[in-house]
């Protein structure tokens, strides 16, 4: 794991990485990122080299880095970096290789994420329960609260949404873009211009 961007190079106690493409990062990463903060002392937005279930296309993953850093200005709790591993546990392993403790590590995730990581075949049935041993999961409610299976309980959390949050995402702003509809409320403000000329 790399950092492109950290607030402070204070080790927190409990550490959020929120993995994501963030093509663009939204308004609603950032409200998500904030709310996140009650869990943990920093929020590390974690963009993966590779995905497990999806690729790069478009927008660069180092273009997405700058603008993803970009989009955090004046946010004194928030961090940017990119992982070599896509999988949550891949993630976690490499922030646990940066830091000379062990903080609790929280991966927030919205609901499908979720269901991916629970349903995933690992080739062991206990393959997950042994990575929530190293990291927690925070679901933000999106679409439904997701009901985990009642032996992870206690290792996954809930994070609920504002209400008028829910609904926006990546592919809203880049639809509405490409269509010539109002979009520029659905960016956060320091990247609005640079959303334009790589989106646009």
């Amino acid at each position: 794991m790399r950092f492109f961007h950290r607030t402070s190079e204070l080790v927190p106690r409990t550490v959020v990485l929120f993995p994501g493409s963030f093509n663009p990062p939204t308004v609603a990463h950032i409200e998500l990122a904030r709310r996140a903060l009650i869990y943990g002392d920093e929020v590390v937005f974690v963009l993966p080299e590779t995905f497990p279930h999806k690729s790069y296309e478009g927008v660069s993953s180092a273009e997405r880095l700058l603008l993803t850093a970009a989009a955090l200005d004046g946010e004194d709790r928030f961090s940017v970096a990119q992982s070599e591993g896509g999988l949550f546990i891949e993630m976690a392993r490499e922030f646990y290789d940066l830091t000379p403790n062990r903080p609790r590590v929280l991966v927030l995730c919205g609901r499908d994420a979720a269901e991916r990581v629970v349903n995933w075949n690992y080739g062991r049935a206990e393959s997950l329960v042994e990575q929530l041993d190293e990291y927690e999961l925070l679901v933000a409610a999106r679409s439904g609260a997701f009901d985990p299976p009642f032996g992870l309980r206690s290792r996954i959390h809930q994070l609920p949404l504002v209400a008028d949050m829910g609904h926006i995402s990546a592919t809203e702003l880049r639809q509405r873009i490409r269509s010539g509809e109002e979009w520029r409320h659905l960016a956060p403000e320091p990247i609005v211009d640079q959303v334009r000329v790589l989106y646009g």
